[in-house]
């Protein structure tokens, strides 16, 4: 088995699908908790839709980047479900909602009207559930992928306290002068992004576990934002990582495969957490 990993390790396309896999896990579980603490877990699949439907509008258009019109689109639908669940007639999880199965269904619409594709399903599959978009990657991606991980991740360090602020108390980060709704904002932006980069990895249907998985594991094993915050990242690099190498190996979807590790290692997390309790560091 090793010696086969090594053989398909020395194809540029397999290093290429790690690389950008675990920059992807690391940046999905920066944010993953504190969209589980704010209670907007489903902001994740509902901008994959988004993604989706834009996807669907720049094949149509023969668009040669995707990324030129899919990014812009997930973003301000990022800032509008943002705007819109904080509205006192729509909430957070109605929004999200409404937003996802629309653009979703206007997505596959279009696709189904203008598609020139002779194997229409096949490409919304592959758009749906990642299938095999991960090891088609070009260097040009992979650059463009390793450019926004840096940016996200040091925006998040950078940003720290105050994400720290807003997620917990934000009447009371108001109250010390933080402006909430910008940072709010920030962190909108900055899931739209990873959104968009995960398209390729998982696919939009599977997006949310990457955000969720990591960060409901990391609860069950510590108590504190810190903790949490560092034992999710490496546990979404770990199980991005093994969830490629298997899929390679065994022939596996690679999104499906993820996300089947992403279950696994929460339930062992669990069962961690029944038995020894959560810990406070």
């Amino acid at each position: 088995m090793l010696e086969k990993l090594g053989m398909y390790l020395q194809y540029p396309f397999v290093r290429y699908a790690l690389i950008v896999g675990v920059l992807i896990a690391l940046c999905s579980s920066l944010l993953g908790v504190t969209l589980v603490l704010k209670r907007y877990s489903f902001i994740g699949d509902g901008l994959s839709h988004v993604a989706f439907g834009a996807m669907a509008v720049a094949a149509v258009l023969n668009l040669t980047n995707e990324m030129l019109l899919v990014l812009p689109i997930t973003i301000i639908c990022a800032i509008l479900l943002l705007r819109t669940g904080q509205h006192a007639k729509i909430k957070g999880d109605a929004a999200i909602a409404m937003i996802s199965v629309v653009t979703l269904a206007f997505g596959y619409l279009i696709m189904n009207i203008f598609s020139t594709s002779s194997n229409l399903s096949g490409d919304v599959c592959s758009t749906l559930f990642g299938s095999t978009s991960i090891l088609t990657l070009t260097k040009r991606e992979v650059w463009i992928c390793i450019a926004l991980s840096v940016a996200v991740v040091a925006i998040f360090i950078l940003f720290y306290n105050k994400i720290f602020a807003v997620t917990f108390d934000e009447d009371f980060a108001k109250a010390s002068g933080t402006d909430a709704n910008a940072y709010n904002l920030l962190v909108a932006i900055i899931i739209a992004v990873i959104i968009v980069l995960a398209m390729n990895l998982v696919g939009s249907l599977l997006i949310s576990a990457l955000v969720i998985f990591p960060a409901l594991s990391a609860m069950r094993l510590f108590r504190s934002f810190r903790s949490v915050t560092i034992c999710a990242a490496v546990l979404s690099v770990f199980c991005a990582f093994l969830g490629i190498i298997i899929s390679i190996l065994a022939g596996t979807p690679v999104g499906s495969t993820i996300v089947a590790v992403d279950a696994i290692v929460f339930g062992l997390c669990y069962i961690g957490g029944k038995l020894f309790g959560g810990i406070h560091a």
